[in-house]
């Protein structure tokens, strides 16, 4: 099976970047400034987004974790309505897009490897396409990316298929030649809803439990796939 992968698409928060090292750390930061102060309104924000205060980390089941941006901006303008939901939205976007990025391993080096083995290389992020490059950016890997797809780039969100197909015929290959790679069930259902091989991450907040029903491995972390893929 492994042989057979011509591409890779990955998943960015829990896959590419440690999710709680990233957006536990900027949660932390816009509650505290959205609440200025007021407590009952830090809690009211805290249980919106399933984020816990306490320790500074997201509960399992937080709408931030695998929602698309929709979803997340219903739990947080729940808490604050007397935004007006579109300057929310745009703040949030614009925060997020700023937030520094923790790579889960050294990314650079480890891309470049993939491509030295003529692997096509996607992005398939229920964040804004936006924010996603920007983040990418952050760190020095754009250049990488043959496919980078936002759940606002026309193509749907995860767990539809529709951004996992898209890059597969953008790249001119059939599904069972991509690989997509994820720490939530929500980029699993996708991969098997598109037909690709799953590589699961325990990067995220899910564990080896949840995803191994939906995966055809499952690997500490993205470092682990040349050695699965057998690459020089």
């Amino acid at each position: 099976m492994a042989k057979a992968i011509k591409a890779l698409l990955f998943d960015k928060d829990g896959t590419l970047f440690d999710f709680q090292a990233t957006w536990g750390v900027w949660c932390a930061g816009f509650i505290s400034e959205m609440s200025a102060g007021d407590s009952v309104m830090a809690s009211a924000l805290a249980k919106a987004m399933d984020y816990d205060l306490e320790n500074s980390t997201f509960l399992p089941s937080s709408v931030m974790i695998a929602n698309s941006m929709d979803g997340i901006m219903d739990a947080v303008h729940s808490a604050l309505p007397h935004w007006d939901r579109e300057a929310l939205t745009q703040y949030v976007i614009e925060t997020g897009s700023r937030a520094p990025q923790t790579p889960v391993v050294d990314l650079g080096p480890l891309l470049a490897r993939f491509r030295a083995n003529d692997l096509k290389i996607g992005l398939a992020t229920n964040d804004n396409e936006a924010p996603a490059r920007a983040h990418l950016t952050s760190v020095d890997i754009l250049q990488h990316f043959d496919f980078v797809s936002g759940c606002d780039s026309g193509f749907g969100a995860k767990p539809e298929p529709g951004m996992l197909l898209s890059f597969a015929d953008a790249m001119g290959l059939q599904p069972p030649q991509v690989a997509m790679v994820g720490d939530s069930t929500h980029d699993l259902r996708a991969g098997r809803a598109a037909g690709m091989v799953n590589i699961a991450v325990l990067t995220g907040p899910a564990v080896a439990d949840e995803l191994a029903p939906f995966a055809d491995v499952v690997l500490r972390d993205i470092g682990e796939i040349p050695e699965w893929l057998g690459l020089d």
